[in-house]
């Protein structure tokens, strides 16, 4: 049983990542969208944008991690561990999992540089990662689609 819930908080967590960071890349788009249809050009905000950002990427995490603990919780141990290897070795959540870190590093300390007085701090940074996310997954996407595709590991 320990090998089962370790494998379940391992799939749980690599998820609750995945959700951040699919969510980061849809709420701005989602919400300026919004705002500019409803509201018009006036209502929008920067504050308002990065509030949202954040508060949306931390929602894709709450629900990856659901989704997937749901899901695995009463899953076939073994089954199980055949999908954890296999998460562990795929090269390409690796690589996009790098890119939506270093993005949301680089995005959480430069946005409140750039929009200081036009936000609340908390909104800034967390914000500001949110959007380095979804601009990590992007250039990973693109890195893709160019051919920069990673090398595949075979597990042992």
């Amino acid at each position: 049983m320990e090998t089962h819930s370790a494998d379940t908080e391992y799939l749980v967590r690599k998820n609750s990542n995945k959700g951040y960071r699919i969510l980061s890349i849809l709420t701005p788009t989602a919400y300026t969208a919004y705002i500019l249809a409803r509201h018009g050009h006036r209502a929008f905000s920067i504050n308002g944008l990065l509030r949202s950002t954040w508060i949306g990427g931390f929602a894709g995490a709450a629900g990856g991690a659901a989704t997937t603990f749901a899901r695995y919780t009463y899953t076939n141990t073994e089954q199980l561990r055949v999908k954890r290897v296999q998460v562990a070795y795929d090269t390409d959540r690796i690589r996009a999992e790098d890119h939506a870190t270093i993005g949301g590093v680089l995005f959480a300390v430069l946005t409140p540089a750039v929009f200081w007085n036009r936000a609340k701090i908390a909104n800034l940074i967390l914000g500001g990662a949110g959007i380095g996310t979804g601009v990590g997954m992007i250039a990973h996407w693109t890195r893709s689609v160019t051919g920069d595709t990673p090398k595949t590991l075979v597990a042992v």
